[in-house]
């Protein structure tokens, strides 16, 4: 929207105008005055203003084509016009700056989803739009704040509530035991296995917890060496190969003949290997394969995988598989013992490494894809067709 005055302003101005004229006129005059009394005064100048004078008459009739008062007159009129576009001009960027200013205090009265809609010409413009951008950005900070502050809600509501279940449990059972509410040695026995197998699940929990604040302090060393992903991989697979075959699946490695070298901190790339396939052992239902693959991208840059053929994620959870305490099925927690950290924890290391993590599921494979920079000092920036 172009900047338009009030009519009080135009008003405004256009007094101003007049005003400088007047003073400007009187000013012109005042010095005429004095210049001519000068002239009057002094008969060597006045002399030599003669013979100038008749130096420019030219023709039969001595023609003049010249005279001071005229010459005078037109410097004053160039004079007085600049100075009366500098003064206008200068009142107008006063309204301007005054609009700008009543602006700011609607924003700053808590109408945050405005903005100064009008356009300006020049500097002005440039201030309109820091002051805009300003604007935008703090309403973005404050977005921000908000968010962290829900997310420490929902950790400590999460925290609490997956702590207090096994909590309870452990207290009761220990409590039968306390009480003598038991009527055999068999009984003992069930009640504080139970409560062991609680308070392990716990211990799941707070180690969990414990890995994710490490992972998000991005400040934290990485203890990077130079590995083989390709045979990271592959002693990753013998690792968990009973599991495997417990569950009824196997495990297959597709590696390059040579030798994949990267940057790394080689313990907490397998604690990202580790959770991606403790969850596809747990949740690929029905699946037989999981395939774990890396490829050289570039020269920079590595793109490693964790597959598998058994159920698919649902596409309106794919967006959310990293979030903290995140699961796709409520009930999994329970049969499985997962704490809805684990993904959170690889998606972070991940980002330590520089590298990024997506995720894609249909019915024949789910895979969870990373790409990392072969070394930790560059960095690999998240292209859009992959997210």
């Amino acid at each position: 929207m172009k900047f338009k005055l009030t009519a009080r302003e135009k008003s405004e101005l256009f007094g101003e105008g007049v005003v400088t004229i007047i003073l400007l006129l009187l000013l012109n005059m005042s010095i005429y005055v004095i210049l001519n009394q000068i002239i009057a005064s002094n008969p060597g100048l006045r002399s030599g203003i003669f013979q100038i004078k008749m130096s420019l008459k030219f023709g039969p009739n001595n023609i003049q084509i010249w005279s001071w008062g005229w010459i005078f007159m037109l410097v004053m009129v160039v004079i007085d016009c600049f100075i009366l576009y500098w003064r206008l001009m200068r009142r107008y960027s006063q309204m301007q700056l005054r609009h700008i200013i009543v602006e700011l205090h609607y924003i700053a009265s808590g109408h945050f989803s405005h903005r100064i809609p009008f356009t300006l010409k020049g500097q002005m413009q440039r201030v309109v739009s820091s002051v805009n951008a300003l604007v935008d950005s703090t309403i973005k900070s404050m977005e921000e704040e908000r968010k962290i502050e829900r997310s420490k809600d929902e950790l400590i509501t999460n925290v609490s509530h997956d702590i207090r279940t096994p909590l309870t449990s452990i207290i009761g059972y220990l409590g039968l035991i306390e009480n003598k509410q038991y009527h055999s040695e068999e009984e003992i026995l069930k009640y504080t296995h139970t409560a062991y197998v609680k308070a392990g699940q716990m211990k799941v929990l707070v180690d969990d917890l414990f890995e994710y604040t490490k992972v998000r302090q991005a400040d934290r060393p990485l203890n990077t060496t130079r590995i083989d992903m390709g045979a990271m991989l592959e002693q990753l697979s013998i690792s968990f190969e009973l599991e495997a075959k417990k569950k009824q699946m196997q495990i297959k490695v597709q590696v390059p003949d040579k030798p994949v070298m990267m940057e790394a901190d080689p313990e907490k790339l397998v604690r990202v290997f580790n959770n991606l396939v403790s969850n596809a052992l747990k949740y690929g239902k029905g699946g037989k394969n999981i395939i774990l693959k890396v490829e050289s991208i570039s020269s920079k840059e590595l793109e490693v995988s964790v597959s598998n053929d058994g159920q698919p994620i649902p596409q309106k959870a794919l967006n959310q598989v990293f979030e903290r305490f995140y699961r796709v099925e409520r009930s999994r927690s329970k049969e499985t013992g997962g704490t809805g950290l684990g993904l959170a924890i690889a998606h972070g290391i991940v980002e330590m490494h520089h590298g990024y993590i997506y995720v894609t599921s249909n019915e024949k494979l789910t895979s969870f894809i990373m790409h990392f920079p072969v070394n930790h000092s560059d960095k690999i920036v998240r292209k859009e067709n992959n997210s």
